[in-house]
């Protein structure tokens, strides 16, 4: 899925979830999914930071909500009906989470971490496809804009790359504003998620501060800031 479609589909989608105007099998579809991505989110922090037996058991209970979620759900809900792809996008997302465990249990948990990566993209296409975001929809967005940035070089941060700074600092700016306007439900009262949100737009905010200013030093710090408050919302809560 590229920036632009991700883009075009937060600003045009008129299927929120999460939310209490869906009921019935859409909502109780679309909740479960969204438990077990908080396992899943899990494994993805797990295998990262090296910790082999706490990742096997985010995998694990990732993988034991998928399988009864597919289970349960093997005539597709109604958002999904007209989805051919929808039995084949689940199944690919536990036969992922197969390989990924099989990594993890080799010791391999670099590529088990790039694997697990995919499920993100199986279940945003699954939602691109049928006109659906939700609010994980949204910090992969945001996510994919920011890898970017993350692995461009912006080589010493002189005048002309400060002003390729400040565009692409436009655009987290712009995905961040939308995360920030469509909580997910069961986080809009919590001052957890607040403080976590609140140090994300900040990581942004100090970032096109920096570009603006053509303060090289400060661009560089605010760049490689980007990471960690994102990491930390999208752990609890993305």
């Amino acid at each position: 899925m590229t920036l632009l479609h991700r883009i075009v589909l937060s600003a045009t989608a008129v299927l929120f979830l999460h939310s209490a105007a869906i009921a019935g099998p859409v909502r109780d579809f679309e909740n479960d999914m969204y438990a077990a991505y908080g396992d899943y989110r899990s494994a993805l922090f797990l295998t990262n930071a090296n910790k082999p037996e706490e990742a096997a058991k985010a995998i694990g209970a990732f993988s034991r909500k998928w399988d009864t979620l597919a289970a349960a759900n093997a005539a597709a809900p109604p958002h999904y009906a007209d989805d051919p792809a929808y039995g084949e996008t689940l199944a690919k997302v536990g036969d992922i989470a197969d390989v990924a465990a099989e990594q993890v249990a080799a010791g391999d948990l670099a590529e088990a971490h790039e694997t697990l990566e995919a499920i993100r993209d199986e279940i945003g296409a699954l939602h691109e496809r049928n006109g659906i975001i939700a609010f994980s929809d949204r910090m992969n967005a945001y996510h994919a804009a920011m890898e970017t940035v993350l692995a461009k070089d912006y080589g010493a941060f002189d005048p002309a790359q400060l002003g390729v700074l400040r565009e692409d600092a436009a655009v987290l700016a712009y995905l961040a504003a939308d995360v920030a306007a469509h909580p997910p439900a069961n986080a809009a009262e919590s001052q957890e998620f607040a403080a976590a949100l609140q140090a994300f737009q900040s990581s942004v905010q100090a970032l096109q501060d920096a570009a603006r200013a053509d303060d090289a030093s400060a661009a560089s710090k605010a760049v490689n800031g980007l990471k960690g408050p994102y990491a930390k919302l999208f752990l609890k809560f993305g």
